[in-house]
């Protein structure tokens, strides 16, 4: 017994001298599986840690887990074409050989470390390449011992101080309805990112928001304004806050979708949820200064019940305005761009939360997936999520105006 603690205690040395960090013994790899996607690896015992490494060619995912055996359970799928288990060194190798090139995306410890899942998103080849030469890629289990050991950290970021900024140019002739077009993320912000192709949503937006203001100022029936038309940052209170004090009547923010599988597709739009408008009116109603809060009426005279009152009524007609033009929006772009099942959700986002003008957040598809990828960052995609825009826009704006 004291020679069998002995040599592990020795392989555990060895494995932080190779890893950085501790691993208990699993003894057994039991199964290796692929479904879709997602490489599952299950252990006997908890594990701390593993490494992933690509190789080739030809193209290989290495897998090393110190302290294990080989197991005997492996079905490949997807774009794993084989699996194959060997000893190295203190532990197991899992080597996943590749039916295409493909990098190695979101990945975690499950089931209190006795599972490991790795999703494998398609790539280029100079994407695999690039991944390759990025080295191996350590994943570790949580566990609330290492985390009360691990050293603490304080992270800062200076952040620019906060001076007025010009309002944006409104374009479009005087007098027509004002559609504010919100570009999502910029500056330092990249938002989400393709993995394979490093696409970054903050500069699909932008293309996207100029292409919607350039159709709605061609169709001539409303004036546009874009919250940026560069690549700043904005926060969020920022970027409503631009509408309202340009007293927009609608407000759209284009944004992209991402998930850790590269299978997701399809555009959605939100709106603001029931719940999240309550606090909202909540937070304004205690305002000291309440005045212009809602439709340019003065509030600062008002009891805080009556405010709360008026704000409420405001936001759940705007709600209601939003719905409609998310129900709209979603009809005419489901012939032009492709649309999600359930295309019309309600969330608590922050960039939805003026009181007093409709707002919606325009998912246009998902920049994950290479197809949407592709097709959100081509001129053909952006003018037909433009042409949906403009017809749901004009179609809006025209039933308002006859009083529906």
């Amino acid at each position: 017994m004291a020679l069998r603690k002995s040599r592990r205690a020795g392989a555990a040395l060895a494995l932080v001298a190779m890893l950085g960090t501790g691993a208990a013994w699993a003894d057994t790899i039991r199964r290796v599986s692929v479904d879709g996607d997602t490489v599952t690896v299950r252990f006997a015992v908890p594990v701390d840690a593993a490494r992933l490494q690509l190789l080739g060619p030809p193209r290989q995912i290495a897998l090393d887990v110190a302290g294990t055996e080989p197991g005997t359970v492996m079905a490949p799928g997807g774009m794993v074409s084989a699996i194959r288990q060997y000893r190295r060194g203190t532990g197991t190798r899992v080597l996943l050989d590749l039916s295409q090139p493909a990098t190695v995306g979101p990945r975690s410890f499950t089931d209190g470390g006795r599972a490991l899942s790795v999703q494998l998103a398609p790539a280029t080849t100079a994407g695999f390449a690039k991944a390759k030469t990025a080295g191996p890629i350590t994943v570790e289990a949580f566990s609330l011992a290492s985390f009360a050991k691990a050293p603490r950290y304080k992270v800062v970021q200076d952040v620019p101080p906060r001076r007025a900024r010009a309002l944006p140019k409104v374009q479009g002739e005087a007098g027509r309805p004002l559609v504010v077009i919100d570009a999502g993320h910029g500056g330092v912000d990249p938002g989400a990112i393709n993995p394979a192709t490093g696409l970054r949503e903050k500069d699909v937006t932008l293309k996207i928001a100029k292409a919607i203001r350039d159709s709605l100022l061609d169709g001539g029936r409303v004036r546009v304004a874009l919250t940026r038309g560069d690549d700043r940052f904005l926060v969020l209170r920022e970027r409503y806050g631009i509408a309202r004090a340009l007293h927009a009547d609608l407000f759209i923010s284009v944004h992209c979708d991402s998930v850790g599988t590269p299978d997701a597709t399809g555009a959605s739009v939100y709106t603001l949820s029931e719940v999240a408008s309550d606090k909202e009116a909540a937070r304004l109603a205690a305002r000291e200064n309440k005045a212009d809060v809602i439709a340019g009426v003065d509030l600062g005279d008002a009891a805080a019940d009556v405010s709360s009152i008026l704000i409420d009524l405001a936001q759940r007609e705007t709600m209601n305005a939003s719905a409609g033009f998310a129900r709209l929006l979603g009809r005419e772009a489901k012939p032009l761009i492709p649309v999600k099942p359930n295309f019309h959700r309600m969330a608590s986002l922050m960039v939805l939360k003026a009181p007093d003008m409709p707002s919606i957040l325009f998912e246009t598809g998902y920049i994950s997936n290479p197809v949407d990828a592709a097709f959100l960052d081509s001129g053909d995609g952006r003018e037909k999520i433009a042409e949906s825009v403009r017809r749901a826009v004009e179609i809006h704006f025209a039933r308002r105006l006859a009083g529906g």
